[in-house]
């Protein structure tokens, strides 16, 4: 059988599959839009293009492989409910909030504590002077900068910041230049308008767009315990704030790169905790050598694949590019360390699609493992298959969710 006769073999797992009745909520009718047709009609010819082009007239369909990435950040502020909407519209069965916390304890989606700086207008308004570090301009080879923290403010006033892409411009003199830097392949068009959120916010708006729920517990900027409020407290409040919104746990993917919150909600919050995803990245180990992995060198995974099932860990989620290299022929095939994490039972989701940019010069970091086979945007959808096909992941973030969504649709997962 030939490998496109196998995706019609694919199917979703029970513990990622959706609710029949959240398949056929929600409020917005779902669109692909014209960025799947533009990176296949970029594509080399091929198999997999071919089958690709056979879908043109499909109907979309939301699906849980599909995982909005911050909402749908490569052209609408992210963590916004325009953002979230977006991403929902585009057939994402699954949209993340990154939670962080407030001066006064409460949880909001921002994909850093300390982001405030580049991702809303807080440097020209009035609490610009509550920040950790105020702005200071670029001069003597140093970049303008400033750090402004969700710790630094009461929820009240964070609800009072209006977002924006997350840029800046660090030759800036002034906190108005500063606000410039948006990427040109992103887009300042749908700043305007746009609405920050609570976590209990983006529960209640998420749930009405039918989709589920992927939220991301953040490692703190402030040192923790802050101000009575434990790392133990604000694991539980996350997953409290989805109980008191009466949602089943089965349709949560608790995330945190820290393993100890993983451990927390595995024997506090079992429910909870059965679908617990460690985002993995010891691949940028500061301590000593010893934690740094190498993909394709399974003595470096510390602790082992099995190690981190046998601590009742199903998911984990590593970085695109650790799954992938090329082998003689140039191809993208499966790292040893997902071939370890698969031996182990483990499932993977990964991450990110779409947020490199164009892929002419190999695909940045995301793509790293396998630059030399990426050389324009059609391999977008070569580097999907490979860790649809091959690796097998359950679940794929992407900054555009409808690039995934297309795929998964036309391929039955």
């Amino acid at each position: 059988m030939t490998r496109i006769g196998f995706l019609a073999l694919a199917t979703a797992l029970p513990g990622m599959a959706l609710a029949e009745s959240h398949m056929a909520e929600g409020g917005a009718a779902l669109s692909y839009g014209e960025r799947p047709f533009f990176l296949i009609d970029a594509m080399e010819e091929g198999a997999l293009k071919d089958k690709l082009m056979s879908c043109q007239g499909q109907t979309p369909e939301r699906t849980a492989f599909s995982i909005a990435h911050r909402g749908a950040p490569l052209m609408i502020p992210e963590h916004t409910k325009q953002s979230y909407v977006a991403g929902a519209r585009q057939g994402a069965g699954i949209v993340e909030c990154d939670v962080t916390f407030t001066a006064d304890h409460e949880l909001v989606c921002r994909h850093a504590q300390n982001d405030l700086a580049t991702t809303t207008d807080i440097l020209v308004t009035d609490l610009a002077g509550k920040c950790t570090t105020g702005f200071t301009p670029a001069g003597e080879g140093a970049d303008a900068g400033a750090e402004c923290r969700t710790s630094d403010l009461t929820l009240a006033e964070f609800r009072t910041l209006s977002p924006k892409m997350d840029a800046s411009d660090a030759s800036a003199a002034t906190p108005e230049e500063f606000q410039g830097g948006t990427a040109p392949w992103r887009t300042d068009l749908y700043v305007a308008g746009a609405e920050l959120m609570t976590h209990a916010e983006s529960i209640a708006l998420i749930d009405s767009l039918g989709a589920d729920f992927t939220p991301e517990l953040k490692a703190a900027s402030v040192e923790m315990p802050h101000e009575g409020f434990s790392q133990e407290d604000y694991a539980q409040k996350m997953i409290d704030e989805y109980k008191d919104a009466g949602i089943d746990p089965s349709r949560v993917w608790a995330q945190s790169f820290d393993l100890d919150d993983i451990k927390y909600w595995i024997e506090n919050e079992p429910e909870f905790g059965a679908q617990a995803v460690y985002l993995d990245d010891r691949y940028e180990a500061e301590d000593d050598d010893e934690g740094l992995i190498d993909p394709n060198d399974p003595s470096t995974f510390k602790p082992t694949m099995q190690e981190l099932a046998d601590l009742g860990l199903t998911y984990i989620a590593p970085p695109m590019w650790m799954l992938v290299t090329t082998d003689e022929a140039g191809g993208i095939v499966p790292s040893a360390y997902a071939e370890e994490a698969k031996a182990a039972g483990l499932e993977i989701i990964t991450w990110t699609l779409e947020r490199s940019g164009p892929l002419a010069e190999g695909g940045g970091w995301y793509f790293q493992s396998v630059s030399e086979a990426i050389d324009d945007d059609g391999d977008t959808y070569a580097m999907l298959d490979a860790l649809a096909q091959d690796v097998g992941v359950t679940g794929v973030f992407s900054d555009w969710p409808a690039t995934v969504t297309y795929y998964a649709n036309c391929v039955g997962l």
